[in-house]
């Protein structure tokens, strides 16, 4: 006698495959994230003494997120290899991870010009500085710490070790400011994948 199959919707929340297409990302209403991400920034504040201490506190929130976004998408992925390549982990972030978290890719994945270890993943419209309101001396502060936290968190759970950081970029043929996550390796993760590029040239 067959068995019937249960429904994608019936699966525990763990067990539910990786949406293959936008219209499959389960989502949450955007007033109740946003009132979520504005009551995190008030806590933050009301316990920082400055804006880089505000921004830490968001780094080691989204820290904690995302070595728990990593394990949670490699266990729907079925994946039971590591990613052993610095570009592949980066796409990894860029095309897996950033439609999970923001509903798209993020709008740039680049390696810095002047340094073989700095990367970039840039959002042109970064979801999370849409709906907090902070004090004119607050105006340098990044909503983006809580990202790089997230970042720096998959980054480091996947064994590729890393200083991340969130910055403005302005843009000429824009009026807001774009988000720019800048990702510098540690050492040992360079000379991994040196070794590996040596590996293949054989």
């Amino acid at each position: 006698m067959s068995r019937a199959v249960p429904s994608k919707h019936a699966l525990n929340i763990i067990d539910r495959p990786i949406a293959r297409n936008k219209l499959d990302i389960p989502t949450v209403s955007l007033s109740a994230f946003a009132y979520l991400f504005s009551e995190l920034i008030s806590y933050a504040m009301d316990r920082a003494a400055s804006i880089t201490e505000l921004e830490d506190r968001l780094d080691r929130v989204g820290y904690d997120v995302g070595c728990r976004m990593l394990e949670l998408l490699s266990y729907r992925e079925k994946a039971t290899r590591r990613k052993p390549e610095i570009l592949d982990m980066l796409k990894h972030i860029h095309s897996a991870a950033w439609p999970y978290m923001f509903g798209k890719t993020a709008d740039d994945l680049q390696q810095a010009n002047a340094a073989d270890d700095e990367y970039m993943i840039s959002d042109n419209d970064l979801l999370l500085g849409r709906f907090i309101s902070i004090p004119k001396s607050y105006s340098s502060f990044v909503p983006g710490s809580l990202v790089a936290g997230i970042v720096r968190g998959m980054l480091d759970s996947a064994g590729f070790p890393a200083r991340v950081s969130a910055h403005f970029v302005e843009q000429p043929s824009s009026s807001k400011p774009t988000t720019t996550i800048l990702i510098k390796f540690d050492a040992s993760v360079m000379q991994r994948q040196a070794a590996l590029d040596a590996a293949k040239r054989g």
